[in-house]
């Protein structure tokens, strides 16, 4: 469904630790970490007593982290996802819990969308990659066939025997839109499990977190507006969420685009015509999971406002905005519960917030070649500021 989701969105996330780096009441320091996974960077952003414990417990998050990476990869031929689509056509297959669980739970989204939200695109996801590479239309009969072969309805789940089926042979299931909403989840409970209950972790435009930085109400997340072009480097955050024990994602067109023949396509694929969006446009969704705010936002991008907030409403715990860029401004929409999001002002954070520039598309595409997995690094409280770190939605100024 999404190519490749780093989800540069239009709306960009900035994000900052409303606190300060020593955290002297709870004898807490705060330490970051940073690798490449699943085609992005995710970043750790935690507080503990002294560092054995932050790198233990980082270093065990990021394991997990790869781990899923190699279960749900479509880049790679030996991931257990790739075996999956290698026997479409075929018997069921008998898949791990990981992969079982966000199958399943994308396949509950698919319902409830009627289709908007479908992982099984991942036959015309590819074309629109390559479509991105070569500044090419996909060819139309090549499209047909690859629309053929989608549909959520053709992929069945058993969950008494925990298995799998695609019918028909040259299904590919692209997780894109789902898999890094659930790695920042097993994250987040990972460091839990090793005494970390202050932490974020940010996976390209996904971000969840536990409980509040101490001396805090919540970790401060900012959202950039959407300016009328369509793309929002550099602009300053317009709201500033204030969010503990919950997720926040976006997704949009800011960046992840290709312009063919005069007309602009979003890296976001409708799985209701098998083209890319035309709309400008950018959904930032709040959620109890990452899970959830991952692919709602997706959903919500294809749905459109009206259906979109239709669809947030009836989600538990779940609220968006809606930013659109038309030729006469840019119009928001709310859900109902979006009201309720806790909010903060910047004045509110002692430290300065300054966006950093997205990396281009192809810089950010060069930069995940070249990654083999990223270095385990830390930062302490007394360690000098770093520099702007960016990566899709998320910046930060320490």
């Amino acid at each position: 469904m999404i190519l490749r989701r780093h989800s540069v969105a239009a709306c960009v996330i900035l994000l900052v630790a409303a606190t300060h780096h020593l955290a002297h009441k709870f004898d807490l320091t705060r330490f970051e970490y940073s690798q490449a996974h699943m085609g992005t960077r995710f970043r750790i952003v935690l507080y503990a007593p002294d560092v054995e414990t932050a790198n233990r417990a980082a270093k065990a998050a990021f394991n997990r982290v790869a781990r899923l990476d190699n279960t749900m990869s479509d880049y790679r031929e030996t991931s257990e996802l790739m075996t999956l689509c290698q026997r479409a056509g075929g018997a069921p297959v008998e898949v791990s819990d990981d992969l079982f669980r966000v199958l399943a739970f994308s396949q509950k989204i698919a319902a409830q969308t009627g289709g908007a939200f479908d992982v099984t695109m991942g036959p015309v996801v590819r074309l629109w990659r390559r479509a991105r590479r070569t500044q090419v239309m996909p060819d139309p009969r090549r499209l047909a066939e690859a629309r053929g072969l989608t549909g959520f309805a053709k992929l069945h789940l058993d969950p008494r025997k925990r298995t799998a089926r695609l019918e028909k042979s040259g299904m590919l299931i692209d997780l894109g839109g789902v898999a890094k909403g659930y790695a920042a989840d097993e994250a987040i409970k990972v460091l839990q499990q090793h005494g970390v209950t202050r932490a974020l972790v940010a996976a390209g435009g996904d971000v969840v977190v536990s409980d509040a930085p101490p001396d805090a109400a919540g970790w401060t997340i900012g959202v950039a507006p959407l300016g009328a072009s369509g793309r929002t480097p550099g602009q300053a955050p317009a709201n500033f969420l204030l969010l503990k024990h919950a997720a926040v994602s976006t997704a949009g067109d800011a960046e992840q685009y290709v312009e063919i023949g005069g007309v602009r396509y979003s890296h976001i694929v409708d799985p209701r015509t098998g083209l890319g969006l035309t709309g400008r446009s950018s959904v930032t969704v709040v959620a109890p999971d990452g899970i959830t705010s991952d692919s709602i936002d997706t959903a919500v991008n294809v749905l459109g406002p009206k259906r979109g907030l239709k669809l947030v409403d009836s989600t538990k715990g779940t609220a968006a905005l809606i930013l659109q860029s038309t030729e006469s401004g840019v119009k928001s929409f709310e859900s109902k519960g979006w009201g309720r999001v806790p909010t903060t002002s910047s004045k509110a954070d002692n430290r300065s917030l300054h966006p950093a520039q997205l990396l281009s598309t192809a810089a950010r595409e060069e930069h995940d070649h070249r990654a083999t997995g990223g270095s385990l690094w830390s930062a302490a409280a007394e360690a000098p500021l770093s520099p702007d770190f960016a990566t899709d939605n998320l910046a930060v100024r320490e």
